[in-house]
């Protein structure tokens, strides 16, 4: 069999959902295990039958080519079928948080203009009160239970063919929406093509990670999220694996317990969690044993935390960045090539350059803020121009708000975002090495630092610190603390002003919001 062409390119008539579902079932897949809920297992086969019904459902009720479908679902097989189903129906899937409040809601149902929307019951007490609002969404189906005013999607599927035709969509028609983290702001959606995902599928999870279809994956992010809609939606069934779903909030007992039970073998992770789960003393060490690879990305992971897991004997963490704007990672550690406090090289497929404040590439080991271009790269934010022109530039450049560095030998360090680094006494300081630099403190569970102003107007560092038990705040704690960062960082870097919290503010994709702190 002769090796596909890179980088990988599409056909001009292509629907997603092709690549992604169909596909698997024309090669001989579709008896193979695609999901798994609790004791409940769906096929390629059964998963193909129920996508369609979803798109025949949508078609019978006016939606189609180009228009939007807001999803409002939890982790599981609901969330698997309406999303195929709205690509195979040619619309443009967005995925907001199922646990929104009513304010949040009513802002995505009028940022996006829906046109239809497919919600659990647990999400009507805060959907039914917005959606009066906006009678432009006149689709409303509903899983889980019903409501007055919405239709059950188990009736609507119930009576619809297994069998369709996607819809004829080109590889530049829009496919979906990728909500930005919004931690300074109101989320901007991200708006993609269909052949973007499928590009960065063939890159990142293929070409780096060597997914197949062996391997059992398990995400602690939710679904709307699309770093775990990669992970673990897309990337499985990409490769003909077994996605695990389930749809009650993640801890590091649940985890582990799925893990031990279904033999994951990739899990997708975030540092908050890779923190709770080092932490745990209840986890027993063979719980883990099936994994081969644990994925890391959302904020930075501090390398003594990843010390900390391969301790225990764990598999090999691999750190990333990715983006909303690029749809997945860019830059990426590999199994064996693990090189701590960097996030490994480019991934295939992808070009970087470091620029500095006078639009100049920096010199290697310099400092500047991160461009990235590949073809997964979304057209534009929905309804902010200005924003739109100042992030996806000329040539296909994506200007991030990330800074980093590259070394010699092409590994990538994460600085900070450009708008956390502080100047404290004329000099650069990203927030990022103090907080790896207390993170070391035994006293320190976890921690962020961010930019405050002392009794004289002046900006210096502040460091927002979580306990661990056995240690109480107090003047002695934040001396220490201090002296910690002098002995380890240069004098001027260490923070001045040191608060101590029960918790990090953290947004639904697990980043920490440093705006409230």
């Amino acid at each position: 069999m002769s090796e596909p062409t890179f980088p990988p390119s599409f056909p001009e008539r292509f629907n997603m959902a092709d690549y992604f579902l169909d596909a698997r079932v024309r090669e001989g897949r579709g008896a193979r295990a695609a999901v798994k809920v609790g004791g409940r297992t769906w096929s390629y086969d059964e998963v193909l039958a129920l996508s369609n019904r979803v798109r025949h459902a949508l078609a019978a009720r006016d939606v189609g080519l180009e228009d939007r479908v807001l999803l409002l679902l939890p982790d599981g097989i609901d969330f698997v079928i309406s999303w195929l189903g709205v690509v195979k129906a040619g619309a443009v899937f967005c995925m907001g948080n199922p646990l929104s409040p009513e304010a949040d809601l009513d802002h995505l149902l009028g940022y996006t203009r829906c046109r239809a929307v497919i919600a659990h019951a647990s999400v009507l007490d805060r959907l039914a009160p917005a959606i009066a609002r906006h009678p432009r969404c006149k689709v409303r189906l509903v899983t889980g239970g019903r409501h007055e005013g919405f239709e059950a999607l188990e009736s609507a599927i119930a009576g619809a063919s297994d069998r369709t035709e996607n819809a004829d969509t080109s590889r530049d028609d829009f496919a979906g929406w990728l909500f930005t983290s919004g931690t300074t702001g109101k989320p901007k959606g991200a708006v993609h093509f269909h052949h973007d995902f499928p590009y960065n599928t063939e890159c990142y999870a293929k070409r780096v990670l060597g997914l197949n279809e062996s391997d059992v994956f398990l995400s602690v992010s939710r679904l709307f999220f699309g770093y775990a809609t990669g992970t673990n939606l897309m990337f499985p069934f990409a490769v003909g694996g077994t996605a695990v779903y389930f749809p009650d909030k993640p801890t590091p007992e649940r985890i582990a317990q799925h893990v031990e039970e279904h033999g994951v073998t990739v899990l997708s992770n975030v540092p908050a969690m890779i923190r709770q789960m080092v932490d745990e003393p209840s986890l027993r060490d063979e719980q883990l044993r099936s994994l081969r690879m644990c994925l890391s990305a959302g904020e930075a992971l501090p390398a003594q935390l990843y010390e900390r897991w391969r301790a225990r004997g764990w598999c090999e963490i691999l750190d990333g960045i990715g983006s909303a704007e690029l749809f997945h990672i860019y830059i990426s550690n590999r199994l064996g090539d693990v090189k701590l406090g960097s996030l490994g090289k480019l991934v295939p497929g992808y070009d970087a350059k470091i620029v500095g404040p006078a639009g100049n590439e920096v010199d290697e080991g310099e400092m500047g803020r991160l461009w990235v271009r590949g073809d997964s790269a979304a057209a534009y934010y929905w309804g902010d121009q200005e924003k739109s022109k100042a992030t996806f530039v000329g040539q296909d450049w994506v200007v991030s708000a990330d800074l980093f560095r590259r070394d010699g030998e092409g590994y990538y360090y994460y600085a900070g975002r450009g708008d956390d680094i502080l100047k404290v006494r004329g000099m650069f300081v990203s927030p990022l090495e103090i907080e790896d630099c207390l993170a070391a403190h035994p006293a320190v569970k976890e921690c962020a630092v961010v930019g405050a102003l002392d009794e004289e107007g002046m900006t210096v560092p502040k460091a927002v610190v979580v306990l661990r038990e056995g240690f109480a705040e107090g003047p002695e704690l934040v001396a220490a603390l201090q002296e910690h960062t002098k002995t380890i960082l240069a004098r001027y870097k260490f923070p001045r002003i040191v608060t101590f919290t029960s918790a990090l503010p953290r947004n639904d994709r697990g980043k920490v919001v440093r705006k409230d702190l």
